[in-house]
Order: C-alpha cells, then structure tokens, then sequence
C-alpha cells in the first residue's frame, strides 16, 4: 500500500473533503443537526476557525485555520467522526460494521490540500459555496441552506446574488 503523506503546518490553513461511505446517502443533510454538534463539540474542545463550509447529503467541505503552534488537524477529524457516528447510533440509525467491526458511515480516509495564499483561499472558499449549484442541487448558491455563504452574507463579504442563477448545467463537466 502508499504511503498518503499529510501536510503538517502549525497555524495553517486546510480545505478538506469529508465524505460518507455510500455516495447515494443522505445522512449528513437528514441529520445535520448531529453533524453540526459534533463539529461544534470538537470546535470547543480543539479550538480552530472553520473558515467556510458547505455540508452536502453524502460529503461535505470546509477550510479550517488551525491555532498557531497546532496541525493536529486529523485528531479533530477522528473526533467528529466518532461523535457523529455514536450521535446517529444513540438516535437509533441503524448502522452496518464491516468485519473488524468499524461501522461503515464514513469513508475512511478525507482529502486535503494546505492552503498556500490568499487566492488560493479564495478560489476554495469560491469552490466550497458554488458547489451545491455544480452538483444540481440547487440554481443558485443562496438556496443551498447548509453552507457558510450565508454567513458570508450577512457580514458584506459577498452579495446574496453571487454565483449568479444557473439555468443549463447539461452536457457540462465541472468534475469532483
């Protein structure tokens, strides 16, 4: 197997990728009450900034800026995953195991990319709003409730109509 190496950078910057096991599940947005206490459990115990978020049915991203002389960023993860996972158990979602007994809610792995300047911070905060409109979920980014572009919003960062309406998406390849 290959070695995944993680960036490690004290005080940095991170886009993740989180994403459910089954792609066709819905559990984050059925349950995003849960998710978002379990994020807010970590936020309050291993403090970081959570710089944008969009929270879609099966995955999700977020940019975190992580305290000055800290980068355990993959602690923060295994803890939201493990409250969200036992928060779903003690509400009665019926979870399967595989045969080491993990549950299997989460994919294994997260992807992430170390932000390295202002623009590229930009473009993933771009990317992380705009993308409930690439997937079809939504015309425009103002109707995707579970994303921090409202906050955005509200603060004079970016206008309610950014991302402008989109009318055709077929025969268009955005990937993922």
């Amino acid at each position: 197997m290959v070695g995944y190496r993680r960036n490690f950078v004290p005080g940095g910057t991170y886009f993740f990728t989180a994403a459910l096991q089954d792609r066709t599940s819905t559990y984050f947005i059925d349950h995003i009450d849960h998710l978002l206490q379990s994020v807010q459990t970590v936020k309050s115990k291993s403090r970081f900034d959570e710089v944008a978020t969009v929270v879609l049915p099966d995955h999700l991203h977020t940019i975190w800026k992580l305290p000055r002389d800290d980068f355990d960023y993959p602690g923060r993860w295994k803890a939201i995953k493990s409250l969200f996972t036992r928060s779903l158990l003690k509400y009665g979602v019926p979870l399967e195991k595989n045969a080491r007994g993990e549950y299997l809610l989460w994919q294994r792995r997260y992807w992430e990319h170390t932000i390295m300047d202002e623009q590229d911070l930009k473009s993933h905060i771009d990317y992380i709003h705009y993308n409930p409109v690439k997937h079809g979920y939504v015309d425009n980014v103002s109707a995707w409730s579970h994303s921090s572009f409202h906050r955005y919003v509200q603060s004079g960062m970016l206008p309610e109509d950014w991302g402008g309406v989109v009318k055709e998406i077929k025969g268009m390849n955005f990937g993922e």
